[in-house]
């Protein structure tokens, strides 16, 4: 029953949270301004014949202003706006031809949009940004809405200068979070047909850079479950139905945004999946592959085919085993008193991912800062986080840099190592923290009802 000044303290609630949302996006859009300045500083000026500016070279590594975006101009056909994937191909010592990609179709499409009417690699990294912003502002706006003040982490953080236009990570994100927003927030629906809307924004993800696509899998989970606790439930008390739907939905989804590219032209379709499967871990990728063969074998001893062949089985294997020990223990945490904890093992799943995987660029720590954002990560973890990524974020340009121009490299090859080494350790202590962390407490937040009585909306586990 209502008291005579529920609705006021209703009112003055949602006023509070509507104000802080609204700051958050604000200050989102400020830090994307700073993140664009950061980038531009590459771009412009005297441009050559290919449409490259001339400064790009010259100070991309030296003032860390390197983009994917304003690189792949050039080698992608995106100079000459070839529509992607249908006349590509690869080449066996992997070069991509005739607008093939690297990235999945959804990427690929966004990287062709950006160039619509654009002759050079300045005017492309502006229209991207311009098209890649608003995913950045709808992350903000859901992160303020189920987290409150922590969404600022994403909103000023430093990795939103760094990377939001270093490479197309801003939409994949922004469905991630789609789909735990929708899942929490969109309480007036079942939990089947929330998870069914989510899954089919994860397999969006999927199309965009593939890393949602694992969340589907525990998403489903939590369907079977029906999002409640064990109370000694069943085999046959369980969502068996809703949770086929939400796995089919997924693929569906992928099977329809990818088909009419694999018709169109197979060899470019298949050619961006060709591509990651011959990816080695070289100095570009920093990963603990890597950086571990030059731990055990020294810098001066090159990787072997060997080496390489060993990284192509252990670094799936290691992945696709973090994955079954987060489902493992994610089960082990529904009890009689909790539902089946999906984020935090979506979470896990991601560091599993990401630490395993042959290949992490330093924009990847855009994926896993919802997630510090949303689940209660001590803020200790999060500030040792974002130092490690700034160690290699700035530190791998710079290192870059000492190599090219001969002068000594020691201390910024430091820097990177424990930039990796440390990020390693925490993605490891996060794959554990994740499973037992609870959603931020900002994330329960008030509703109004058509009657104007206050109801709660409760956070997903």
């Amino acid at each position: 029953m209502d008291t005579p000044d529920s609705k006021p303290r209703a009112t003055r609630g949602a006023t509070r949270a509507a104000a802080l949302t609204f700051l958050v996006v604000l200050l989102c859009g400020l830090t994307l301004a700073m993140a664009y300045a950061n980038k531009a500083r590459c771009a412009g000026g005297a441009i050559d014949t290919d449409g490259r500016s001339l400064v790009f070279d010259e100070r991309k590594d030296s003032e860390v202003c390197y983009s994917d975006i304003q690189f792949l101009w050039l080698g992608r056909d995106i100079d000459n706006h070839v529509f992607p994937y249908v006349d590509g191909g690869i080449t066996e010592d992997g070069a991509l031809t005739g607008g093939a990609v690297e990235y999945p179709v959804l990427s690929g499409m966004l990287m062709w949009a950006g160039a619509i009417g654009v002759s050079n690699d300045a005017d492309f990294l502006w229209q991207s940004a311009l098209l890649l912003t608003p995913f950045a502002l709808l992350t903000a706006w859901m992160l303020a809405r189920l987290a409150g003040p922590a969404a600022l982490l994403w909103a000023i953080g430093p990795p939103l200068v760094l990377y939001a236009f270093h490479n197309w990570e801003l939409p994949v994100v922004c469905t991630a979070v789609a789909a735990i927003y929708v899942m929490t927030a969109l309480t007036g629906l079942s939990v089947r047909t929330r998870g069914i809307i989510a899954a089919v924004l994860l397999a969006l993800g999927f199309c965009l850079k593939i890393y949602p696509g694992i969340f589907v899998l525990p998403l489903a989970m939590y369907v079977l479950t029906e999002g409640a606790p064990r109370d000694g439930r069943r085999l046959r008390d369980l969502d068996v139905a809703g949770a086929a739907q939400t796995l089919l939905a997924a693929m569906g989804t992928v099977a329809a945004v990818n088909l009419p590219f694999a018709v169109a032209g197979l060899e470019g379709w298949r050619a961006s999946i060709t591509f990651q499967q011959m990816r080695q871990a070289d100095i570009t990728t920093n990963s603990i592959w890597y950086w571990g063969h030059q731990l055990i074998f020294g810098r001066a001893v090159e990787a072997t085919d060997t080496w390489h062949d060993l990284v192509a089985v252990a670094s799936p294997a290691l992945i696709f085993a973090s994955f079954v020990v987060a489902m493992w223990l994610g089960w082990r945490r529904w009890t009689t008193s909790a539902a089946f904890p999906w984020v935090g093992v979506s979470a896990a799943m991601l560091c599993g991912f990401m630490l395993f995987h042959k290949v992490h660029s330093p924009q990847y720590t855009l994926w896993i800062i919802p997630f510090l954002v949303l689940l209660q990560v001590p803020w200790s973890m999060v500030a040792a986080y974002l130092v490690a990524d700034a160690a290699v974020g700035i530190g791998v340009f710079r290192y870059f840099y000492s190599m090219g121009t001969g002068e000594g490299v020691e201390l910024m090859e430091g820097v990177v190592q424990f930039g990796v080494w440390f990020r390693s350790a925490l993605l490891l202590a996060l794959f554990f923290v994740f499973l037992r962390a609870r959603l931020r407490g900002a994330l329960r937040f008030d509703a109004l009802s058509a009657s104007g009585s206050k109801r709660e909306l409760q956070p997903v586990a």
